[in-house]
């Protein structure tokens, strides 16, 4: 009966979602999903010439034991110059003569025009909302209710077991909600490239952000890149789907998913980004690639430690606050650093506070209560505005010999950005986390 409750809840989802927020284009509705089709990869592709390569990439992937299909989704805003729309035209017509010739019925290719997208809304987030969109319609059409949607992009490949992986970890655990897999970004051979430095630099930067973050305490510290993520149909539908947002997208999208509880890292496989320049969006590996190149900085910079350590401070007392009465509310904020404290009025967390704990019958629904206020976007908030007030930027890899003696590593100190890199690489693939309800998991050892 449980079963079938869900399954009807699930119907109802479906429904509501292609009914009332779905994209309202459905591009493929010629096309018949093959009925066992478990997992979809979502490609949105704009002014890209790698297509191929990332198609080729699928297409020699180890086989499934469920049908799947890659979804790519070739679009630009109303407007663009001729350029791009001759380029668009060129790749459209190459990766459609593809795939009609890779195609089989337990892994099709289906390469869409979006067509121009209204200028006001155009950009990454419009078109991965579409894509998805598409494998939701794929989904309901097939009758699988709980398939897998990934996100790729079109100039990322990824290694021969990626699909089978996915499917792998998605099958064995009917309670995962979405997962981050495993990325490493294409580093050029010469070391002495500022290309080379500047993408090992920032990937070194990604990892040192989340690291820290779970140093300091907070859950849900995942990464959050739209080419290496992986949700649940139901998951998406139950959190409103992809939104449209220009640059983000995908940070603001698992911000959503991530609270549902089991989600986690998919480690045995890897997603290999480009670390190419690019000026499409205000942030990312492509504009921090053409910040680093443009500058005359000889070292990449992030976030100071010291601000971890006031969050860690914060999530801290926050975390005795359930069993504190009211009245000890103000001496427990004044105890917070002061970038905190001017970041955080003291009206502000008195009336969070009281609420959170006048809303909570149990230790577990006011830490999910807590980390609902003081959420991703809220930290990131405070991130940069203690930089700018209290905690400039430091080197990469002073901060990142910060974390090792956290990690457990060893105790003397890196001196080479991709040596540190390596390390760190090699502790995150041996180490998956998995965030369950209320409780984190590392290498198989709950915290």
């Amino acid at each position: 009966m449980g079963k079938s409750t869900d399954s009807t809840l699930i119907d109802k989802y479906f429904s509501l979602y292609l009914t009332r927020y779905a994209t309202h284009v459905e591009y493929l509705k010629d096309h018949t999903p093959e009925k066992e089709l478990r997992l979809i990869v979502t490609i949105p592709c704009y002014k890209e010439s790698g297509l191929l390569n990332t198609l080729e990439s699928l297409h020699k992937c180890a086989s499934t034991k469920y049908p799947v299909e890659v979804i790519v989704l070739i679009n630009q805003p109303a407007g663009s110059p001729e350029e791009t729309i001759q380029q668009n035209e060129i790749v459209l017509a190459q990766s459609r003569k593809w795939a009609g010739g890779h195609s089989t019925p337990k892994r099709k290719f289906h390469i869409i025009w979006g067509g121009d997208l209204p200028a006001k809304h155009a950009g990454v987030g419009l078109a991965r909302k579409m894509v998805m969109d598409e494998a939701i319609r794929r989904f309901s059409k097939s009758g699988q209710r709980d398939g897998i949607i990934t996100g790729l992009d079109a100039d990322s490949v990824c290694d021969a077991n990626y699909l089978s992986e996915i499917e792998r970890n998605f099958l064995e655990d009917p309670e995962f909600t979405g997962a981050n897999i495993y990325f490493e970004h294409h580093i050029p051979e010469n070391k002495d490239d500022r290309t080379s430095l500047g993408i090992a630099s920032y990937e070194l930067h990604l990892r040192y952000m989340v690291h820290a973050l779970r140093i300091a305490g907070y859950p849900y510290a995942f990464h959050s890149v739209g080419s290496t993520m992986a949700v649940r149909a139901s998951s998406y539908l139950k959190q409103g789907g992809m939104n449209r947002r220009k640059a983000g997208e995908d940070f603001y999208f698992l911000q959503k998913i991530i609270p549902l509880g089991n989600f986690g890292e998919i480690n045995t496989t890897r997603v290999i980004p480009s670390a190419r320049v690019s000026d499409r969006v205000p942030f990312g590996t492509g504009k921090a690639m053409m910040k680093w190149l443009n500058s005359d900085a000889t070292v990449f910079e992030t976030y100071n430690p010291q601000i971890y350590d006031s969050l860690k401070q914060l999530f801290t007392i926050a975390a005795t606050i359930y069993h504190h009465r009211k009245s000890e509310l103000q001496p427990l904020y004044h105890q917070l650093e002061n970038p905190l404290k001017k970041f955080i009025k003291p009206e502000e967390w008195d009336q969070k506070m009281k609420h959170i704990k006048d809303h909570s019958t149990s230790i577990q629904t006011y830490r999910y209560k807590f980390f609902q206020w003081m959420d991703g976007l809220k930290i990131l908030k405070y991130i940069h505005y203690a930089r700018d007030e209290a905690y400039p930027n430091v080197p990469v890899l002073e901060a990142y010999n910060w974390i090792r003696a956290h990690l457990g590593l060893d105790t003397g100190t890196i001196t080479s950005v991709f040596e540190g890199l390596e390390e760190l690489r090699s502790f995150d693939r041996a180490n998956p986390w998995y965030y369950r309800k209320n409780q984190v998991v590392i290498g198989g050892r709950v915290l």
